[in-house]
């Protein structure tokens, strides 16, 4: 069982489902809100036409209105709420009807913490948790390129594929309001993580020096979300959970190198041993 929202993530997780279980053994569960795209639905819809999965919709609204007409809550905490309403959705039918739940969260999203905790995080097991966004976008465009090899229909819309990616928790909202544009941050955490760069080479190769330390500062800190992330595929030299961790408490920050300072000639010959 998955949430099944229209994006590429869920999109990808789902086709991995069903090619895996069969489409019979995939629950697909669109839980729309106020903020959900029409588009968004559609593709949802579309998605378990395509591939035959087992299609249920469950809207949140009304359960969000509950809390917020008992709790006051604004802002991002409002976005997190409906997010979380999301995930009690899904573990009660898990507790219920006896499905694993699938959560979707991609390498990019745990490396930053572009995750909401006991929300879209929720789940037993990670199929794309090793997977880069950018990689996540190439893998969907294959799938549907080998399903038309093969004179199948493509199990993922087109739609998914092409539509700027966004949580859809607050009118307009897109992934690149909080986070680089994917192909630029995968970039950066792609050295920093699996190629194990310092704040210094990342630059040296070219990435803007600000951007470096914004992105690595969000993944140091982002350390006590994943410690809480399902397991997952690894199909990296570093994947998250079983080949790089880091403290959850520390002072550590990856920063810019001092420069060695030099000693004059005369200073260190005159120096006792």
């Amino acid at each position: 069982m998955l949430g099944l929202s229209g994006g590429i993530d869920s999109s990808v997780v789902a086709a991995i489902a069903c090619d895996a279980l069969g489409p019979e053994h995939v629950v697909g569960v669109s839980m729309p809100s106020t903020y959900s795209s029409e588009h968004s639905r559609d593709d949802a819809a579309d998605l378990a036409k395509r591939t035959g999965l087992d299609y249920r919709v469950e809207p949140i609204q009304p359960m969000v209105d509950a809390f917020l007409a008992n709790l006051s809550l604004s802002g991002l905490a409002v976005e997190n709420l409906q997010a979380r309403v999301r995930g009690v959705i899904l573990m009660a039918l898990s507790n219920q009807e006896g499905h694993l739940v699938l959560t979707t969260g991609n390498k990019s999203e745990l490396a930053v913490g572009y995750s909401t905790l006991y929300g879209d995080s929720v789940g037993g097991f990670n199929p794309v948790k090793d997977v880069f966004k950018t990689r996540l976008y190439a893998l969907a465009r294959w799938r549907d390129e080998e399903a038309v090899r093969q004179g199948q229909t493509p199990p993922i819309p087109e739609n998914s594929i092409l539509k700027p990616p966004s949580a859809e928790l607050r009118p307009g909202q897109l992934d690149s309001d909080s986070l680089p544009d994917y192909p630029v941050l995968d970039a950066i955490l792609a050295g920093y993580i699996d190629g194990d760069l310092g704040r210094d080479e990342l630059v040296a190769a070219g990435h803007d020096p600000a951007l470096v330390d914004r992105v690595l500062r969000m993944v140091d800190l982002a350390e006590y979300k994943r410690r809480q992330a399902a397991p997952g595929t690894k199909i990296s030299i570093k994947a998250f959970g079983r080949d790089r961790r880091l403290p959850i408490t520390n002072r550590f920050r990856e920063t810019a190198r001092p420069e060695p300072e030099t000693v004059p000639t005369a200073v260190m010959s005159s120096t006792p041993a």
